[in-house]
């Protein structure tokens, strides 16, 4: 496990040239240079150099952080801005009273008994296995879809598919954010065991899991809005309905979307206004945060108004709660719910 001192150079790289700046959402509400990583670099080259303390304050700038990914993905230095910040996250909080609390109730004792103490069991119904066109799915549920199962149910209903499922533990993303690296390597290399297995594609209707899941798994996968297309399986709604999307930010791949919303009958989509923005939810973000988190899922509230639309779809069980936060008490506001939600209330075509 690397240590602070292991991205020193990572962190000397950072030519502090404010291109974060003009990415990063919560400095876009805030103005906050130690909001952007440039101005968390500054502090955390300090610490490395002696001149600060990793302390409270410098923690508070950590967690003033949506871990969306962006400043990593524009950051002309190419520097792996969240690996920094997790580690930095990580040697602060072991030592913290609250930071032990936290790994406690993390762990796989504690954290997994209560996943398991929610969850709804179901069982595996592959009725196209013995169908030489079977395609295998590895499925990775999650926490969200260990509780509710919403997902494989409607899986079963879909054809040629095989549905491989395993004692799958947390993808790590809640680990990460709390910095708990030590809990965070453990269901990493649980999973990974798992995965070494043969199906075709791993499937994860939660674009979080999926994006944590690819830091460190070079598999093969695959969510539900790419199935459908793949399949080109086809629904009706009764009646005409609008929608939108919002696209979760860990969602890499959309390539699927519009071909999506043509297989449903009866549905028009209609795009919003950075329709690609967060949510402003991003789990303990909003705890910690909340004012910021408040203003953030708002401003997306009112371009999810502007579409005059009946439903706003998302793939990230969490945005599911930063769109509803921002919606909360406006007039017209459309439902909120997942893409299987929303396929649920259509009537299959083609199988």
């Amino acid at each position: 496990m690397k240590t602070l001192k292991d991205y020193q150079k990572e962190i000397e790289k950072c030519s502090k040239c404010g291109l974060c700046q003009s990415v990063c959402p919560v400095y876009k509400e805030t103005g906050n240079d130690c909001a952007v990583s440039r101005g968390k670099f500054v502090m955390l080259d300090g610490v490395l150099k002696g001149d600060l303390e990793l302390n409270r304050n410098i923690n508070k700038y950590l967690d003033l952080c949506l871990k969306c990914g962006k400043c990593t993905k524009f950051c002309p230095s190419s520097i792996d801005i969240c690996k920094v910040f997790e580690t930095a996250k990580y040697e602060y909080t072991k030592k913290t009273l609250l930071g032990k609390l936290t790994f406690f109730l993390q762990s796989r004792l504690i954290f997994n008994n209560i996943i398991k103490l929610l969850s709804i069991p179901t069982k595996i119904k592959n009725k196209n296995v013995e169908k030489i066109k079977t395609l295998k799915l590895l499925y990775f549920k999650g926490c969200v879809g260990s509780i509710f199962p919403q997902t494989k149910n409607l899986l079963q209903t879909f054809p040629n598919i095989e549905i491989i499922e395993k004692d799958f533990e947390c993808c790590g993303i809640p680990f990460l954010s709390s910095g708990n690296l030590e809990r965070y390597e453990q269901v990493k290399q649980h999973n990974l065991q798992l995965m070494n297995s043969d199906f075709n594609y791993i499937f994860t209707d939660c674009a979080s899991c999926e994006s944590s899941l690819k830091e460190y798994s070079n598999s093969k996968f695959i969510n539900l809005g790419e199935l459908i297309v793949k399949l080109n399986l086809k629904f009706k709604f009764n009646k005409p309905v609008k929608v939108t999307f919002h696209k979760p930010c860990h969602l890499e791949n959309i390539d699927f979307l519009q071909q999506m919303f043509k297989n449903f009958e009866n549905v028009e989509y209609i795009e919003m206004q950075d329709f690609d923005s967060c949510c402003g939810f991003a789990g303990e973000f909003a705890l910690k945060n909340p004012k910021i988190s408040h203003i953030i899922s708002k401003k997306k509230a009112q371009n999810i108004i502007a579409t005059n639309t009946d439903f706003v779809i998302t793939t990230c069980p969490s945005c599911i709660l930063g769109l509803q936060m921002g919606l909360l008490g406006m007039k017209n506001a459309p439902k909120v719910l997942t893409l299987t939600d929303f396929i649920k209330k259509a009537t299959p075509l083609n199988f």
